[in-house]
C-alpha cells in the first residue's frame, strides 16, 4: 500500500514500512508519524503478521530527524507536538510483534529514537547514527535520552547527546546500538532474511519472549524471573508449543496458528 510518504508491503508474515520523504531525507512529519501510529495500531489485531520491518527510502537516510520547519512553527504547542511523537514510538516499543529498524544511511535525532524504540537494529556500512538536538538549542524528546542510555552505559549516552557527535556503523556495531552491519546493498535482503527467520518462530513464544525481556529489565533478577516464569506458563499452555514440540520429535516443520 503505497501512501505517499508511506509505503507499506506485506511479504508472508512480514510488514516492510518504508518511510519516503527522500528530499526531507526521510524526516519525520506530524503527517508520518499519524500514519506510522495507524499501522501499529491495525497491527494489534493482524494475528497474521509476525515481524516489522522500518526503513527509509534510497541510500542516504534511514531518517534524518524529526522535521525543524514543523517544530519551530509548533511554537508554544511544541511539546504537544513531540508528546505525540513520543507516544507513537512508545506504541512501536510495546508492539506484540518484533520490529527491527534496517538502518540505511543517516538515523539522526528522532531517526535514532526511531531505531531505538525497534527491538532490533541492523545497519548498512554507511549508516550514521546521532542526536545532534544539543546543537540547536533543544534535546531529544523521543524517547532518545531514556532510550539511548539503557542501551550503552550512561556516559557513552550523555557523550553523545551532550555533544551531538554521531557513530559510523562499525562504530555503532561495537557499541552495541546495532547488532549486525551489512555492504549497502546487501541491507534489506539480510534484513528480509532475518525477518522471515524470526517469523517462522512461534507467534506467542515471540510475544512472550519479547514482553519478558522488555518486562524485566528494570527490574531486580529475583523479579525478573518471576515475570520470565509468568509468561512461560503462558507459551507452555498455549498450542503453539504443543504443536511445536510434537514436531521437533516428529522431525518436520511445525505449523503454528498463534493460539
Amino acid at each position: 500500500m503505497d501512501q505517499g510518504d508511506l509505503i507499506v508491503r506485506k511479504d508472508g508474515q512480514v510488514l516492510l514500512v518504508t518511510i519516503r520523504r527522500e528530499k526531507a531525507l526521510n524526516a519525520l512529519n506530524r503527517n508520518i508519524l499519524e500514519k506510522l501510529a495507524a499501522v501499529f495500531e491495525g497491527l494489534e489485531d493482524d494475528n497474521d503478521t509476525r515481524v516489522v520491518v522500518i526503513t527509509g527510502f534510497g541510500r542516504k537516510a534511514f531518517v534524518a530527524g524529526a522535521d525543524v520547519r514543523e517544530i519551530k512553527a509548533a511554537g508554544a504547542a511544541r511539546t504537544e507536538f513531540i508528546r505525540m511523537g513520543q507516544n507513537v514510538f512508545y506504541r512501536i516499543m510495546t508492539s506484540p510483534k518484533v520490529v527491527i529498524a534496517a538502518v540505511n544511511g543517516y538515523a539522526l535525532g528522532g531517526g535514532c529514537e526511531l531505531a531505538l524504540a525497534c527491538d532490533i537494529r541492523i545497519a548498512s556500512e554507511s549508516a550514521s547514527i546521532g542526536m545532534p538536538e544539543a546543537g540547536i538549542g533543544v534535546m531529544p524528546g523521543y524517547g532518545g535520552t531514556q532510550l539511548l542510555s539503557r542501551l550503552l552505559h550512561v556516559g557513552m549516552a550523555k557523550y553523545m547527546i551532550f555533544s551531538g557527535t554521531s557513530v559510523n556503523a562499525s562504530e555503532a556495531l561495537q557499541l552495541g546500538l546495532v547488532e549486525r552491519v551489512y555492504p549497502d546493498g546487501a541491507l534489506m535482503d539480510e534484513v528480509e532474511q532475518l525477518a522471515r527467520k524470526i517469523a517462522s518462530a512461534g507467534p506467542v513464544a515471540l510475544e512472550c519472549c519479547k514482553k519478558a525481556i522488555d518486562m524485566g529489565m528494570g527490574l531486580p533478577l529475583q523479579e525478573a524471573l518471576k515475570v520470565e516464569l509468568a509468561e512461560y506458563d503462558k507459551v507452555a499452555r498455549s498450542r503453539d508449543a504443543q504443536e511445536g514440540l510434537s514436531a521437533f520429535l516428529e522431525k518436520r516443520k511445525p505449523v503454528f496458528t498463534g493460539t
